[in-house]
């Protein structure tokens, strides 16, 4: 008989390119990593000496019978074995993350065992095939048992995917799934077509399925920098943790700062030159241990043993190299950075709390305050905790209503009354007590909770101005709502702020949206876009913090904002100092003469009074005329000025 081998030469081909790009995925040396190379190896082996095989098988005559005998042996093994290799690589993803692998699966080798015998003791009783100059190839009484292993162990992978399939996400259960489909689909195809030969074809078929979705080093490998990337090292900690429960070990976390200037002052393309030129020396400093692209222009690494002595050569080895300049090319530059260490198990004992702890460490480290090296110990892991309780308690609040909104009234030097107020957020009662502002506004604009806070301060604002309008008190100009730089990080806040306008049916110019200057310095392109969509609707934009050292005065020229709110650290500066009250003075009139409005806030004293109206200034707010209260209160207060006028 002749057979057509011709699916099984192409797929072999692309075998060996599939091979090829996969040698470098997931660098993990795991149970399933290796099991899938073995895959490889045994469907190449399968293939390869099934092509042999045939050509010998057609050649008996001119191919010498020892060489027959050999290769369609290993034919006979190794296809078969494709089955049980795949079986067993679908066990190792369905076990991936258990700290064992179940001993009872290997029981399930006994077909494979017993075919092996069969395939031993073939040439004594040719119960398989037999080989003859006379008769050529024939097949043994037995020869249906080679295609019944293979597809006894495609039965057991379908059983096995759904019975456990469960422990994995629905996705990769259909992926382990398509070999035993595709087994089925060809045994329909071979029955067809007997003399066409496709089992090595249905192996690369699932194999390459396989790769792309569960093996490719695009999952696992950083594009740019050729190392794993931050989800294997999540894969790594992950599997270290539950394989290894109770073995300690260290992360440390190179985090280079304002690595963005580099980019900016040297382009992108020179910018990721010098990163590649960070990566390998990191890569090659840290060796035996693996590098990792935790982020953007961060790098980990995880040190299984934790000896310390280990973890001080290379703090100390990456803390002094990081003192010379880099040089990529024709440039040079110096690049800085911090690194942070934690711990397992003394800093966390979950993965969750580890990266938790370990980026908490490097903001501490970004600080300045504890030099460029922050060790996470005992007292930051309270602040971590506490950080995390606060967010708990910052989402409780959205849902469930637990803000407050305060308004403090500002006061018009030129109107004698109260044409301003501020809404200000507060946190009475939570379960960790009473929040202050300096502690929540922060990580609120850490976790991107800060967005939908504003938005709910705003619609409150807004209920707070309808009710006041429908009282009939209509001192108030405006009520001012807080912006963070994140908010315009998001799409089209603009758009929001005007849909929740809308919804109160309360004029636009009652509303005024403040910043500071550090959004002025971080987000300047989208806050003039939506300054002038706000201008459009007749909402004015303030600029709060003025003074505190983010932007200049030059910046504050070039943008369109209304009213300048003097920093309360500039009033407070000048009772002390004669300089920076000469300095207020013409910054008061400096914005004045640009069109400008001014408020001075802070002031508690009649001599901060009387300093704020000598500067000129529209409006002062402070605890002299009035402190932040909640809405009712604040009504009443403002019912109760006007009914006193």
């Amino acid at each position: 008989m002749s057979w057509n081998i011709a699916a099984e030469c192409i797929s072999t081909v692309m075998l060996c390119i599939i091979w090829n790009y996969s040698r470098q995925s997931h660098s993990l040396p795991t149970l399933k990593n290796k099991l899938f190379q073995i895959c490889f190896l045994t469907t190449f082996l399968a293939m390869t000496s099934n092509i042999l095989s045939t050509i010998c098988i057609q050649n008996t005559g001119v191919i010498p019978l020892w060489v027959n005998w050999p290769v369609t042996t290993i034919y006979f093994i190794a296809t078969p074995l494709m089955g049980v290799i795949y079986f067993y690589y679908a066990l190792s993803i369905l076990y991936e993350y258990q700290p064992h692998f179940p001993k009872k699966w290997l029981l399930l080798l006994l077909p494979a065992a017993v075919y092996l015998l069969m395939v031993i003791s073939n040439p004594f009783t040719g119960c398989l095939f037999s080989l003859s100059l006379e008769t050529q190839y024939e097949q043994g009484p037995l020869i249906i048992t080679t295609y019944l292993v293979f597809y006894i162990y495609c039965l057991f992978t379908c059983v096995t995917v759904v019975a456990l399939g469960k422990r994995v996400d629905s996705t990769i259960r259909n992926i382990l799934a398509c070999f035993p489909l595709i087994a089925a689909l060809v045994v329909i195809i071979q029955q067809m077509f007997p003399e066409v030969i496709l089992s090595g074809s249905a192996a690369t078929c699932a194999l390459l399925i396989l790769y792309l979705y569960l093996q490719n080093k695009q999952i696992s490998i950083d594009y740019l920098l050729g190392i794993p990337n931050h989800k294997e090292f999540l894969n790594s900690l992950q599997l270290q943790i539950k394989r290894h429960k109770d073995a300690s070990f260290t992360i440390l976390l190179v985090s280079l700062r304002n690595f963005k200037q580099v980019n900016d002052t040297y382009g992108q393309q020179n910018g990721d030159e010098f990163l590649k030129t960070v990566c390998n020396y990191l890569s090659n400093t840290v060796k035996p241990y693996q590098l990792y692209r935790y982020n953007g222009d961060e790098f980990a690494v995880l040190i299984p043993e934790s000896h310390k002595e280990t973890v001080i050569r290379l703090v100390k080895t990456i803390d002094e190299r990081f003192n010379q300049p880099w040089k990529s090319h024709d440039f040079r530059c110096m690049i800085g950075m911090v690194i942070a260490v934690t711990h397992y198990p003394k800093s966390a004992d979950t993965i969750e709390d580890l990266i938790n702890a370990l980026e908490y460490t490097v903001s501490v480290a970004k600080d300045g305050k504890n030099g460029n090296i922050c060790y996470c110990g005992p007292g930051m892991l309270d602040h971590v905790k506490r950080r995390f309780k606060v967010i708990d308690v910052l989402k409780d609040a959205l849902t469930q209503g637990g803000f407050q909104v305060y308004y403090q009234p500002i006061w018009s030097v030129e109107k004698q009354c109260f044409t301003l107020a501020e809404s200000l957020l507060r946190l009475p009662s939570t379960p960790l007590g009473p929040l202050y502002p300096s502690e929540f506004i922060p990580i609120a604009e850490e976790t991107g909770l800060i967005v939908d806070i504003t938005y709910y301060v705003l619609d409150t604002v807004c209920r707070f101005v309808h009710d006041l309008l429908e009282s009939g008190v209509t001192m108030l100009e405006s009520v001012t709502v807080n912006f963070s730089g994140v908010q315009f990080s998001q799409h089209n806040p603009a758009e929001k702020v005007i849909s929740i306008i809308e919804s109160h049916g309360i004029p636009y110019r009652m509303i005024k949206i403040e910043i500071t200057e550090s959004v002025l310095a971080e987000s300047r392109q989208e806050l003039e876009e939506f300054i002038d969509l706000m201008h459009a609707k007749g909402v004015e934009v303030s600029l709060d913090d003025f003074g505190t050292g983010y932007c200049n005065l030059v910046s504050v020229l070039s943008m369109d904002v209304d009213v300048i709110k003097l920093d309360k650290s500039l009033l407070w500066a000048a009772q002390k100092d004669q300089k920076t009250a000469i300095m207020m003075k013409s910054l008061s009139r400096s914005v004045h003469e640009l069109g400008m409005r001014v408020v001075s806030e802070g002031v508690e004293t009649d001599e901060q009074r009387a300093f704020a109206e000598e500067c000129c200034c529209d409006w002062i707010q402070g605890y002299y005329y009035a402190k932040p209260m909640p809405g009712k209160d604040a009504k009443r207060f403002l019912t109760e000025r006007i009914e006193k006028s």
